[in-house]
């Protein structure tokens, strides 16, 4: 073949310098990217030895073919490369550095990635407000704020922030001025949790003061903000200030209490991150372990897909890369697992993001070596525990397929499942939804929707009538190559309704002149399931897995349909809504729309969630806010 023969080409040309090489397809989609000491020897690993003898020439009959024995994932991935590029670097350095950002610009699906892919959250202190506010955050990008994470999940962020309300207490309220039009101290003052600044009970230095020791206590620098804390509690003692130095006590017993709990180590240890690493098959998991001040001040826990990334030190190697692309500070010490290899230049990418030195060591002895097993051991469990909760999900996910099956009288349990829901506004923008459930779990890459075409007002009979029609068509004509979603044929498809919705697919499958596929009708009233050609519902048990996966896939239809009846309606409310915003042409329009995902999201945002879209500048996120709030009104009516 004539690619075989070209990729052939490519590989024998490839040199041994350090470089990074991209695996791309048939269709040009960049597959892997990785990085190599010798370009050479690491893309020619891949394949089955082509060398004869040790020699540096490949054999003239030679054909790329995966390496036996490998794993099957990277076998996929090597019997899918058509092309090969690479790009040669002076050092290892620099290739982690290229890696790093061909990784961020094309996102293979081979490479590893955070299982979530989400954005992570954090913890945020408004410095550029006269009375600063500590809140959640997903966005780290407004000047003069500082930023505290990334946190591997939500409620970690809210648990400090609740143990930082209690011990500095700051206020809660949002905007930039403090207080409420009452003038009234709130409910947060009279428990303790805010010190009113509204009404003038605290100062605004020492406010910042609290401001500043809760950055002292979220930075860990502990030792420090002790200190602090006994050095004022004794000031205010010598001047007899007993209720002020009462509040200091609590707060420094608060402060070592935690300090208390958490200390897990000596100080012998410093300020370093401690990273443990798992790897099984596809899925790895990596705990971060965050040592301050000699307290080991929290542990974050992520789980990756490894792609096609098979050893841990290369797992660790990637994760390493992108967690401290998200962090906002990266400690003088990075322990890593004894068995990670060669990490010289992550460590020197380190150094250059954090501007001095950060070593990346792996301990032989003492407290760093125990917390380095304490992190492995971490990783290992949060593994074991997310398989068994696959395996348990999975286990149920069959049961609940099997009595469905048996309910409905179906010939075997339905491995696919594929679920209709039409929404619309009236005789506009109407669509219908297609979900589908493969084994009982969301089967994404084969969603769709329907943009309806029926515009005799609003009859859903006729709308659900027209999508299965269509559905149909597509399945009579066999997409099986085009579209594996079409071309599937469905084990059962559940409508959403009733009786006169599952005539109506039933006329539409009918007319696409396809029978034999089991359809169902789920009524939400009362939850019946409603069979062709029998008049009485048949009712589930309230705690049926059965029931509950029907349940499942209907509200995802519904949730899918809603979803893009709102984009669809968003999109036509765009240019009557966002067009006459003072400021705003194209360019901003696409990022309001971009960041708030709809109109009118737009339209109710207050001025500090639009002075937060990137790229808007804050004059003119004040004046579109002004001109929202003074035509309000007729701004309403054209989203309704």
């Amino acid at each position: 073949m004539a690619s075989e023969a070209a990729l052939r080409d490519q590989l024998a040309g490839l040199p041994n310098d350090p470089g990074v090489y991209l695996f791309r397809d048939s269709d040009e989609s960049v597959l892997y990217v990785g990085k190599a000491k010798s370009l050479r020897k690491r893309v020619l690993s891949y394949f089955r030895s082509p060398l004869r003898d040790g020699g540096g020439e490949l054999p003239e009959d030679w054909r790329p073919r995966p390496r036996s024995g490998i794993d099957p994932k990277v076998g996929e991935l090597v019997g899918r490369i058509a092309r090969l590029e690479v790009v040669v670097t002076s050092t290892e350095t620099e290739a982690l550095i290229l890696e790093d950002n061909l990784v961020k610009r094309h996102r293979p699906a081979f490479n590893i990635k955070l299982r979530d892919d989400k954005s992570y959250p954090y913890i945020a202190i408004s410095l550029d407000e006269e009375f600063p506010r500590v809140y959640f955050t997903r966005e780290r990008h407004r000047r003069e704020r500082v930023y505290f994470g990334p946190f591997s999940n939500a409620s970690k962020v809210r648990e400090t922030l609740n143990a930082i309300g209690r011990i500095f207490p700051n206020r809660p309220c949002e905007g930039k001025e403090p207080g409420r039009p009452s003038g009234v101290p709130c409910l947060d003052y009279h428990i303790k949790r805010c010190m009113a600044p509204c009404v003038g009970y605290i100062s605004k230095d020492d406010y910042r003061v609290l401001i500043d020791q809760t950055i002292d206590f979220l930075s860990g620098r502990y030792r420090h903000l002790e200190d602090e804390l006994e050095h004022e509690m004794a000031i205010a003692a010598d001047r007899k200030q007993y209720e002020r130095a009462a509040v200091l006590r609590d707060r420094l017993s608060a402060v070592k209490h935690l300090m208390e709990r958490q200390s897990a180590t000596t100080g012998s240890v410093g300020t370093a991150d401690v990273l443990g690493v798992a790897l099984e098959g596809d899925t790895a998991n990596v705990q971060v372990l965050q040592v301050r001040d000699g307290v080991l001040q929290d542990r974050q826990s992520f789980f990756v897909e490894a792609g096609a990334e098979r050893g841990a030190d290369q797992v660790l190697e990637q994760f390493a890369l992108e967690y401290y692309a998200m962090a906002l500070a990266i400690p003088p010490l990075v322990v890593v697992p004894r068995e990670s290899g060669d990490l010289s230049a992550l460590e020197a990418l380190l150094t250059e993001r954090r501007g001095s030195a950060v070593e990346v060591r792996s301990p032989e002895r003492g407290d760093k070596r125990k917390l380095s097993e304490l992190a492995a051991r971490n990783a290992r469990f949060a593994l074991d525990q997310d398989r068994l909760r696959h395996e348990r999900a999975r286990l149920g996910r069959r049961e609940a397929l099997s009595e469905l099956a048996e309910a409905l009288d179906l010939p075997a349990p339905p491995a696919r499942i594929e679920c209709y829901d039409i929404s619309n506004l009236g005789a506009t923008h109407a669509v219908a939804s297609m979900v589908v459930f493969h084994d009982g779990a969301p089967e994404k890459s084969h969603y769709r929707s329907f943009v309806l075409r029926y515009d005799g007002g609003p009859d859903d009979f006729a709308r659900m009538e027209e999508a299965l029609t269509r559905r149909g068509r597509h399945l009579a004509n066999g997409y099986e190559e085009t579209d594996a979603s079409f071309g599937t044929r469905p084990g059962l498809i559940v409508i959403d309704g009733g009786k006169g919705q599952l005539a109506a697919a039933g006329r539409g499958f009918a007319e696409a002149k396809v029978d034999g596929v089991p359809m169902i009708g789920l009524a939400k009233r009362l939850e019946e399931v409603f069979r062709p050609g029998q008049s009485d519902p048949l009712l589930l048990p309230e705690n049926s897995s059965g029931l509950r996966l029907l349940q499942s896939i209907r509200d995802e239809a519904h949730r899918f349909a809603l979803r893009h009846h709102r984009r669809r309606r968003g999109g036509g409310m765009t240019e009557s809504a966002l067009d006459g915003l003072p400021g705003v042409g194209p360019v901003r329009r696409r990022l309001l729309i971009e960041h708030f995902k709809t109109p009118e999201r737009i339209l109710s945002a207050d001025r500090e969630e639009l002075e937060a879209v990137p790229g808007l500048p804050a004059k003119v996120a004040r004046t579109i806010y002004d001109h929202l709030n003074r035509t309000g009104a007729s701004v309403s009516r054209v989203a309704r």
